[in-house]
Formats: structure tokens, sequence, C-alpha cells
């Protein structure tokens, strides 16, 4: 069995590592990285880091606007289809990358796999919202982290090829956990003791390509009173010199990207974290930290149903009164992402219907 997995960007890097190492075992896998993610140190770095195989087609998209990113991916990526005939295409999440893997697939009759399938924030002004719909509604497998993805799926209309196999990034969390205690040296690198500092991240269109979204942001993580870290996104860093905004706050170490399993020590040492990330909405969940979410909503409602997460919006006041006053009993939280076998969940049933 061949299987062609379409990657771009950082999160699905993290996703298709658990996978990859499952497919491997088992099949062939041809890796195609569209180059969403160029800069090194939020694309290379993961390759190094977990153990992912090199791509066999690294296709060099960059950074475009969302229809000449799509369509050159989706050029792109057929060529790679036409040459290798894969027997399926793998494709994560929401992104630009996941879309143009799914319209590739399609139309040259090749079926799709999508994991992560069945998330909706019903907010159709995000891009990744379009993404995942689209991409849901021309796919073969659809492989779902929860119950409630399920249940979005159904309502569309959608039950045939419906797979609930929990959340690959749960495996990729315990997997990695150890490797990180054991490699990351990052809190003493940062001078940071654990359970003292609010862990930020921002990279969310929605809020950075929102002037005034933003200023409220920067305003409440310069007013912030406790320490905190802010690994700054290409993206963020970008927005904030033409509009004005600068973070001033002497409790905020601004560092570069960093990877994952730093990433994860981090979050497992956080006292809180203050997001609009989709994926560290989830690795808060496992790592039993407070999460303030900096959204109107979120795909992950599990979370916010649970108590663990809150939803503040950009909004400064709120932003404030959360990182101050939220807290979590994580004892009475039970767990809703799966046990941690999603990548051999997902490749027994390719091979099943696949007959492989």
């Amino acid at each position: 069995m061949k299987v062609l997995t379409v990657v771009g960007a950082r999160p699905q890097f993290i996703k298709a590592a658990p996978v990859s190492r499952v497919i491997r075992e088992r099949a062939q896998e041809v890796l195609v990285h569209t180059g969403q993610h160029y800069d090194k140190s939020m694309s290379d770095v993961f390759f190094e880091e977990l153990h992912i195989p090199v791509p066999e087609y690294h296709l060099h998209v960059g950074s475009k606007s969302h229809g000449a990113q799509t369509g050159e991916m989706l050029a792109k990526v057929e060529e790679v289809i036409v040459k290798e005939k894969p027997d399926c295409v793998l494709v994560y999440g929401d992104t630009n990358s996941t879309l143009a893997g799914a319209l590739a697939a399609s139309k040259l009759h090749i079926p799709v796999a999508h994991v992560e399938a069945g998330l909706r924030s019903f907010n159709r002004r995000m891009p990744e919202e379009i993404n995942r719909v689209l991409t849901d509604h021309v796919s073969e497998w659809l492989f779902c982290p929860t119950q409630t993805a399920v249940n979005h799926l159904r309502t569309e209309g959608i039950t045939k090829g419906v797979h609930l196999t929990g959340d690959v990034m749960l495996d990729a969390v315990r997997y990695n956990s150890r490797l990180a205690d054991e490699k990351s040296t990052i809190l003493s690198d940062l001078g940071l003791e654990a359970g003292s500092y609010v862990l930020i991240t921002l990279h969310r269109a929605e809020n950075t390509d929102d002037p005034a979204r933003l200023s409220q942001i920067i305003g409440a993580i310069n007013e912030l009173p406790v320490p905190a870290v802010l690994p700054l996104h290409p993206r963020t860093k970008g927005k904030l010199a033409p509009l004005g905004l600068e973070i001033t706050n002497p409790n905020v170490k601004l560092i570069e990207p960093i990877g994952y399993l730093d990433m994860l020590q981090l979050e497992v040492n956080a006292k809180k974290i203050l997001t609009d990330s989709g994926g560290v909405q989830k690795e808060a969940f496992f790592a039993k930290v407070p999460c303030i979410t900096m959204r109107d909503e979120t795909e992950w409602t599990e979370t916010v149903e649970l108590g663990t997460n809150v939803l503040v919006g950009a909004d400064q006041t709120r932003i404030l009164e959360a990182v101050n006053g939220f807290e979590v009993d994580f004892s009475q939280v039970h767990e809703v992402f799966g046990d941690g076998r999603a990548a051999e969940k997902i490749m027994d049933q390719l091979q099943k219907d696949l007959g492989k």
C-alpha cells in the first residue's frame, strides 16, 4: 500500500509524526511538504526533533495570498500524485495545504483520508473553517478526534467513512513528553521556574490581521502582572511595527519560535497558557494547565465544556481577569481525546478498506 501524505505547517508536522511511524512500519509512505511553513524555526526543526523522514518532495510554495498559495499547491501536488499513483492521499487539519492536497486527489479520483475531520468553529470568516469543511466533503475517510466531531459531520449529512479514532496529538504528546524531559533545557535557559509563568502564543490571522483585536491583545500583554514567555510567531512580529504596537512589559520574555520539545516543556510547566492556537488548547488540556483562549469561539468545545479552557476573545479586560482569576481542578476532568492510539487505528482502517 502506498500512502501519499501532504503536510505544510507546524501543527501538521506534529500530527504526522506518530502516523508516519505506523505507516512506515506497515506500508510505503511518500511525504510531500508544500512549504507553507518554510522558516527553519517553523519547519526544519520539527522534522529533526520528531524524527520525521525527510520529505520525498518539497514544493517550496511559501507565503502568498490564500488563493495564490492554495492554487500553486494544488497544481504541484497534482503533479506528484500523477507521478506516484498512491492508493490514497492523507491530509491533516485545516490549512491551505490540507485543502490543496484534498482537492488535487479528489479530482484525480484518488481517495482522501482526512485526519482531524469534523471540527467546526462555525465562523466562516476563518480560512481554516472553509478549508476543513471543504476537505471533509471530498474525503473518503474522516478520522475524528472526538464524538463532537462525529456529531458535526452527521449534522451535515456525512455518515459514510466516519471513524472515531481519538486525537493523534495525544499520541504525539505521549511519545514526545519523555524526549522533552530528557533533552529540553528551555526552563533553565530562560531562567524560568516551573509553575511560575504564563506561556503565550499569538498567531491566528483573525487576531494578527485585525488592528483593533491585535491592539487589545498587546495591551493586555503589556499589563500582565506575572512572568510570561512569548515565542513570537513571524506573522505576528511583522504586524506589530506597522501598527505602532510594541511589547514593552518587562515581565514578558520575547523569544524566537521554538521546537516542539521545548514547547512541550514550556506548556507542561506553565502556570497558565494564553493562546489563540487550536493545537495549544489541546496540549494545555493534556498537560493539565488552565488555558485562556483569545478567540470568540473554538473547535475544541469539549475543553470549554469541561471547564479547562475559557474564551476571552480579544478583550483586554477579560484577558487580564482570566490571567488573574481562572483556575481549574483537573482531578475532576475526564479524558475525551481517546487513548493515545489514534495512529494505529487510522492505519488499521486504511489497510482494512484498501485490502492491503
